[in-house]
């Protein structure tokens, strides 16, 4: 078994590989859901910029708005995160927040279906 450097490394490589593809699959439910819904120039890249930008962003904006105005901090971030759907896919807030909604209940679908045939466990539903 590798120590030192060798073994900090291959941690970090592996820690980057699973946030990219965290990130496409993310992005995949998020694409989906927007073509479901009919947004029309719905593509991956655009779905993982919307996942990568709008996480980055609530999570600021949660950070400051909760520092200084305590339990709005989440609702802040929740609507920070729906206007960047809106703003990257260029729809309205309904379609963006039915995107959204859309996406986690097509996550759960696709966890629920993969923990029934054995493929991992219902735990993994905890990183939704």
């Amino acid at each position: 078994m590798p120590y030192g450097p060798a073994m900090v490394f291959g941690m970090g490589a592996a820690m980057i590989l699973g946030f990219l593809l965290a990130l496409f699959i993310a992005a995949l439910f998020l694409w989906m859901a927007a073509k479901l819904i009919g947004i029309q120039n719905a593509s991956i890249g655009k779905a993982m910029i919307a996942i990568l930008g709008g996480g980055i962003l609530a999570a600021i904006v949660g950070a400051l708005v909760g520092a200084v105005l305590g339990p709005l901090g989440p609702i802040a971030a929740f609507i920070t995160s729906i206007w960047v759907i809106k703003a990257v896919f260029d729809t309205d807030w309904i379609r963006a927040f039915l995107a959204w909604l859309l996406s986690g209940i097509i996550a759960i679908l696709v966890m629920g279906i993969l923990a029934f045939l054995g493929i991992f466990t219902i735990g993994a539903l905890a990183a939704l």
